[in-house]
């Protein structure tokens, strides 16, 4: 939706617009959302249709987003639905949250690589884990974006899950739907180091070329001055590198330091001082797109500060986000209205207005990473307004980013054949390709694969499994 057609459906009366949010049951994201969406003002008159297969959290997202709206002083208006069709008559945004198989396939996501040898920091973007995830998530994406097509053509679909890479290309390779996928991990970093240099946000200012979670910074500016000459000086001041490796006995600092800054970020921080350049995304995500550092000898990421992700921490944290949902509900804790950061408001808020952002996004590659094969989805820096979503620049990856980002480009393509066709050689070969799932022998693969494909077999229908 372009704002000349915004303008023609307004000036002839029709409705506000519409905000569907798939997966609008999300405990983790949905307050974010709502917070969002109704503390900007150009969509405070909203029509927001919250709907999930699960029923039981959409009352409370319901009555929350009134409260909120009500404490802005928004004008909103809400209805939910378990029906996905019918949450998409009239849509004019398509927010994607969901998360196929919830915890259960999840925890096979993690436990059976690990019983084979490979650990993973997170599990949902590349590794064994990010591929089974994949296989599972995409036939659902697509579904959406085939709806999509026959109920609201003219919509715009923003995906906030995971694999990014693989769902947002899915859509935009199956449908004609326009589809952008979101990613908070580049503007956390940026973040960070705006923080640890007492900086405004806006004062750093990164060109970006890769692929969701390995989103290479190829150039940085902050206040005008070059960012790279003020990380190596950042690093040096501190002792190099060796200041990196962690420090438990170090107290705990009131405010956000440099040396936070450093140890939070210390394996992109040695990919710098290597390389010359950095991704920007957490160290988490960063090395599962590396065979070198989720090692035994690396203490499976210790060594550069890193702690793995378990299904007893995100439970944790999903009843987090639960206590959190029932205290705002009940009053014993303040209303979450301010804006959280998150990209899909402000990106609606310039596609709906007009208004020019420059965010990180993934969309097709139109040139704007020239190392790797047009429409592939990467991510980078682009341009947001009323024209849509267009990569800003065009920027060269440096060695050795290029070919890793080439092969995982390879693997995310593979992947969404096979996920779309139900393919399992091409599966298969993918986990092979991946630097992560395929650094074992030729059996200890297949083995780990076919243990996980029968795992998750409950929600991969389109495999004969």
């Amino acid at each position: 939706m372009h704002v000349r057609s915004v303008q023609r459906r307004r000036a002839v009366g029709l409705s506000s617009v519409q905000i569907t949010i798939i997966g609008g049951g999300s405990y983790q994201w949905t307050p974010e959302l709502l917070a969002d969406v109704l503390s900007t003002p150009s969509l405070a008159g909203a029509h927001i249709v919250l709907e999930d297969i699960d029923s039981a959290p959409l009352e409370k997202m319901e009555a929350l987003g009134r409260m909120v709206n009500e404490s802005l002083g928004a004008k909103a208006t809400f209805a939910t639905t378990t029906d996905q069709r019918r949450a998409l008559e009239g849509a004019d945004f398509v927010i994607v949250t969901i998360s196929t198989g919830g915890f259960d396939s999840m925890a096979a996501d993690l436990e059976v690589p690990a019983r084979h040898g490979i650990r993973q920091s997170v599990g949902d973007t590349v590794g064994p884990g990010g591929i089974s995830r994949s296989l599972r998530n995409v036939p659902v994406l697509v579904g959406v974006a085939q709806d999509m097509e026959a109920i609201c053509p003219d919509a715009w679909m923003l995906n906030i899950t995971n694999p990014m890479t693989c769902l947002t290309r899915a859509v935009c390779g199956q449908t004609a739907v326009k589809a952008v996928g979101l990613c908070h991990e580049v503007g956390n970093w940026t973040m960070d180091l705006a923080i640890a240099l007492g900086k405004t946000h806006e004062a750093v200012q990164p060109t970006v070329a890769g692929v969701n979670h390995f989103p290479v910074v190829t150039a940085l500016e902050v206040d005008g001055a070059d960012g790279f000459a003020i990380l190596t000086d950042m690093v040096e001041e501190a002792g190099g590198l060796t200041a990196l490796a962690p420090h438990p006995g170090r107290p705990e600092a009131e405010e956000f330091s440099r040396l936070d800054f450093l140890q939070r970020h210390a394996l992109k921080l040695t990919m710098f001082d290597k390389w010359g350049a950095l991704p920007a995304a957490g160290d988490r995500h960063i090395a599962e797109f590396l065979p070198w550092v989720l090692t035994d000898e690396s203490h499976w990421g210790g060594d550069f500060n890193i702690e793995l992700t378990s299904i007893a921490q995100r439970q944790k944290h999903q009843s987090g986000y639960i206590a959190d949902v029932d205290a705002w509900l009940d009053g014993t804790k303040p209303l979450q209205t301010w804006q959280s950061g998150e990209l899909p408001a402000p990106v609606i808020d310039s596609l709906l207005t007009g208004t020019p952002r420059n965010v990180p996004a993934n969309i097709p590659n139109a040139g704007q990473v020239p190392d790797v094969p047009l429409d592939v989805v990467v991510e980078s820096i682009c341009v947001v307004d009323g024209d849509g979503v267009r990569g800003r620049d065009i920027a060269p990856l440096p060695a050795p980013y290029d070919e890793l980002v080439r092969r995982h480009v390879a693997v995310a393509e593979m992947t969404v054949a096979a996920a779309v066709a139900g393919d399992r050689r091409l599966a298969d070969a993918a986990f092979f390709l991946d630097p992560l799932a395929g650094r074992g022998d030729l059996h200890q693969t297949e083995a780990m694969v076919t243990d996980l494909l029968s795992a998750t077999a409950a929600w991969l229908p389109q495999f004969d499994l």
